[in-house]
């Protein structure tokens, strides 16, 4: 009779001579020749600050959807109406006394306007129809700027428009500013990058206990991510990227250089220990965690690959920009960490901290045993123990919890975030506010059909359709070019930029009035409804890629049908739990206010795509590191709880750190002023968090303890068709003689 659940493999025969992979190879010539690749590192700075000084590229970010209406009307602004086709800023002026008693002030304003830098033209609020609300109290004047994107205005040059504004806000005339490069330049900086790296310091100190071994990990991130954030400048003369990229790849790189430096940290001293000197626990770490760290950074770069099936320009620009500082990571991870061992290998435990110490044993394949014990902890062997006793019910719990939080994203709504969602008290939150309350919701987010080949009669018959459509409150008078080929006419809707009516009055202009007419549906509001729709379209193909080849990659690695497909759903899980998190944040209640979201606010629908490819990655690196060591003790024991229980003691306190580290590193972006980059931090740290508890403490022991031996199982066929790695490599080859366990018994 015939079983599906697998014998337990025979252990590597042990050798009394270690024969360590190419990573220790490479561990062994970096620890021997420790200056050179000190000097290498050294003379790659230099060399790439150098080219990026004289060969760096700029940011930029198209938005759009390729193929969309929207798309269509830009480039025909840009290709025949340039004047129309640049970025505005909105002067808003409310006087108490009316806008027409303040005719000359106003006029002296806008002329100190447009004498300033990257000012196009101004318009005339007084000559222009509709620029001056219904009680004649407020006015609203366009600059044009000699820019396309808000991204390239200078935010120096966006600060005197400000200040000019600031001092023109006297004796009953109140001046505010609007549009995306004032939201842009009223950001600011927050030092996001230090506040993350301070965090890690505090939570490695405490961790390792001794100043050199938690400063390991920090030195190879920061060098990492310096050779990194140089060549990025490089990297973006080739391809466009959105500024907000290398925050991300700086989270990035900070996050997994540290946990990738600090499992190496932990099995150096483990093996050190064990009773290798220096140079044989560096190669033996790089030989055992080094394989590890490669599958983690892996499935990070293969799930940050998946953003190119989105077919955005700028989604390959972020995904580039972060695999770059992934890969330096990694490189610096596997050669300039073995490098710092060579001088601080022996004093790794040196400056302790008075933390107390605890006596400390290793066991048979090497692992420190805290408190002299070779066995697990009674803590963890309790804590197993009850989820193998209450397995279904762990994992039934488990289960409920990830849904419970997914289910706020159920409600979410899509969309930018703009002015309206500013902090109170800036000015294009002010000019958002003023705007809306003079005339109307919609003033704030007008559409602009743009008009091909043109005749009067078909603008005539196109503003008497659209005057009549359901949803719009004021249609402008056309506006021209001067070759007569292209005409604008903008159509300022009855809700607001984020209300669905809005939406609904895009696809109504679309499908019902305009077609015929040689008209496009732009501007901001068309472009983002656009961009949200083309996201979700092409969202299951980031899904689908991403999940198949982390599949793939964790079949290789672990052997293991059942270790794949359960690392994907526990993934999925994790993720969607994450969104929920996000979405409840961004109603603006309480939980909103704690992190500065005071208004309900849209989602922007690239965030979560983002998101998925990142987070899918990171919670990757957890099950590397935790089922590296599960199978590690399967091969040696053949006993499946035994393999749950020690991996959960084996790597509970550093996939704890790790997570710890990552938490910080994520959550020092929640207090950034940019509405993207604090969304991404509360879902990533919230992710994280859930990864590490719910998944890994909870589910991962629960599925695996229900699985049992089947958990191991690859049928023959495919078996001998993937390539063996070894992810755990082979621990019993690096202990001393004296160490070195005898063959288990089948």
């Amino acid at each position: 009779m015939t079983t599906l659940a697998p014998r337990r493999p025979e252990p590597p025969a042990p050798s009394d001579a270690a024969r360590p992979g190419p990573l220790g190879r490479i561990a062994r010539v970096a620890f021997r020749r420790r200056g050179r690749v000190l000097l290498a590192w050294l003379a790659a700075l230099a060399i790439a600050f150098g080219l990026s000084a004289a060969f760096s590229g700029e940011f930029s970010a198209d938005y759009s959807a390729p193929g969309s209406d929207s798309s269509a009307a830009q480039n025909l602004l840009e290709q025949r109406f340039s004047s129309e086709s640049g970025a505005t800023i909105d002067v808003v002026v409310r006087a108490d006394g009316g806008v027409a008693a303040a005719q000359s002030r106003v006029q002296d304003l806008l002329a100190d306007l447009q004498g300033l830098p990257h000012v196009a033209a101004v318009q005339d609020p007084f000559t222009t129809p509709g620029s001056v609300s219904p009680d004649g109290r407020t006015l609203v004047a366009q600059i044009r700027l000699d820019v396309v994107n808000p991204e390239d205005m200078p935010v120096a040059d966006t600060e005197k428009m400000l200040d000019v504004a600031h001092e023109a806000s006297t004796d009953g005339l109140t001046v505010a500013l609007g549009g995306q490069p004032v939201q842009m330049a009223e950001q600011g900086e927050i030092g996001s990058e230090t506040i993350g790296l301070l965090a890690a310091a505090v939570i490695l100190l405490i961790t390792f206990g001794t100043v050199v071994a938690a400063g390991l990990p920090i030195l190879v991130a920061v060098a990492g991510l310096a050779v990194s954030s140089t060549l990025t400048g490089l990297l973006i003369l080739f391809v466009d990227a959105p500024d907000w990229s290398t925050a991300l790849a700086t989270m990035m790189g900070i996050g997994i250089g540290i946990d990738y430096v600090l499992l190496m940290v932990t099995r150096f001293r483990e093996w050190r220990l064990a009773g290798l000197d220096p140079e044989a626990a560096t190669v033996a770490t790089l030989d055992t965690a080094g394989r590890a760290v490669l599958v983690a950074g892996g499935s990070v770069m293969v799930s940050m690959l998946g953003l190119f099936a989105m077919g955005l320009s700028f989604m390959r620009g972020a995904a580039l920009v972060t695999i770059l500082a992934v890969f330096v990571v990694m490189v610096a991870s596997v050669t300039l960490f073995p490098a710092l061992l060579g001088y601080l290998g022996r004093h790794v435990d040196r400056l302790r901290l008075p933390l107390g110490r605890r006596r400390r044993g290793t066991d048979v394949g090497g692992h420190v045993a805290v408190g002299g014990h070779v066995e697990p902890g009674r803590g963890w062997l309790a804590w197993s123990g009850a989820i193998e006793r209450n397995r279904l019910r762990s994992g039934a719990i488990g289960v409920a919890i990830l849904l419970a939080l997914a289910a706020p994203f159920l409600g979410v709504r899509f969309g930018f975030p703009d002015a309206g969602n500013s902090p109170d008290g800036t000015s294009a939150r002010q000019a958002y506010d003023m705007q809306a309350e003079a005339f109307g919701p919609g003033a704030n987010g007008p559409l602009l059909l743009v008009v091909e080949n043109p005749t009067q009669d078909v603008l005539g018959r196109l503003s008497q359709a659209v005057s009549a459509t359901t949803g719009v409150a004021v249609v402008a008078p056309p506006r021209l070019n001067p070759a007569g080929d292209t005409a604008v006419v903008v159509v300022i809707p009855t809700t607001g930029p984020q209300d669905a009516g809005t939406e609904d009055l895009v696809h109504r202009l679309r499908d019902d009035v305009l077609p015929g007419t040689g008209a496009y549906v732009g501007g901001v509001t068309a472009t983002s409804i656009d961009s949200t729709e083309n996201v979700a379209q092409r969202l299951p193909l980031l899904v689908g890629g991403v999940v198949l080849l982390s599949m793939l990659l964790l079949l290789v690695a672990f052997r293991s049908v059942a270790v794949a497909v359960k690392a994907a759903a526990m993934n999925l899980l994790s993720v969607a739990a994450a969104y929920g998190v996000v979405a409840y944040v961004l109603q603006g209640g309480w939980a909103g206010e704690l992190i500065g979201i005071d208004t309900e606010t849209p989602l922007p629908s690239f965030v979560p795509v983002l998101m998925f490819a990142v987070l899918f990655g990171l919670s990757m690196d957890y099950e590397v590191f935790l089922v590296s060591r599960m199978r590690e003790a399967w091969v040696r024991t053949g006993d499946n709880r035994r393999a749950v229980t020690e991996g959960l003691a084996g790597t509970g306190r550093v996939i704890t750190a790790a997570a710890a580290i990552m938490i910080a590193v994520f959550a020092a972006f929640v207090p950034s002023p940019d509405v993207v980059l604090k969304v991404i931090g509360v879902g990533m740290a919230a992710a994280i968090l859930i990864d590490a508890t719910v998944v890994r403490l909870l589910l991962v022991p629960a599925v695996m303890h229900i699985l049992g031996r089947a958990n191991w199982w690859m049928p023959a066929w495919l078996a001998k068709r993937l390539p063996e790695f070894n992810v755990e490599g082979r621990p019993q080859d690096h202990l001393p003689p004296a160490a070195k366990p005898e063959p288990a018994l089948v």
